[in-house]
């Protein structure tokens, strides 16, 4: 499973690859696949959205570019130095941080804040009970939203 293609890569590519070269991008794009589907979601080929491909694309090229996973090259007096290279993602096929948040966004899976209920151990919850005259058993909110129950005790609203 590949969600880019190898013409798609090496258009991106600012060199002609070699017979070793085109095996090595075959299997990158393969990884960056799966990668993208472990950090995302699985879509299917046909259907994945343009970013997955274009971020897919990237890696491949990224690694391409540098696949012994170089941080620092010097020759003589001059020194190059890759600032993309995380040394534990070095040689490999890798997302940046950013690249990964764009591949959770996508998938649905970042993260984030969610409600949960909370109740002391070995208490019953109660069905929800609508607000009471004299007796309030839910909690006014500032937004002008719903109340919420806060505390469902018939003897002991709060």
């Amino acid at each position: 499973m590949s969600y880019a293609t190898l013409d798609e890569l090496t258009g991106r590519l600012d060199w002609e690859l070699d017979e070793d070269e085109l095996r090595i991008a075959v299997t990158a794009l393969e990884d960056a696949s799966d990668l993208a589907a472990t950090y995302g979601r699985e879509w299917p080929e046909e259907r994945a959205p343009r970013l997955v491909k274009t971020l897919v694309l990237k890696a491949a090229v990224r690694y391409l570019r540098n696949p012994n996973g170089y941080t620092q090259s010097r020759a003589g007096d001059e020194t190059l130095g890759w600032s993309d290279a995380h040394g534990r993602d070095a040689g490999s096929i890798y997302f940046t941080r950013e690249e990964i948040r764009l591949l959770e966004d996508l998938a649905g899976t970042r993260p984030g804040l969610t409600s949960v209920t909370v109740s002391a151990w070995g208490s019953k919850l109660r069905p929800h009970r609508p607000s009471r005259v004299g007796g309030e058993s839910l909690v006014p909110v500032e937004y002008d939203g719903r109340p919420f129950p806060l505390f469902n005790d018939d003897g002991e609203p709060w």
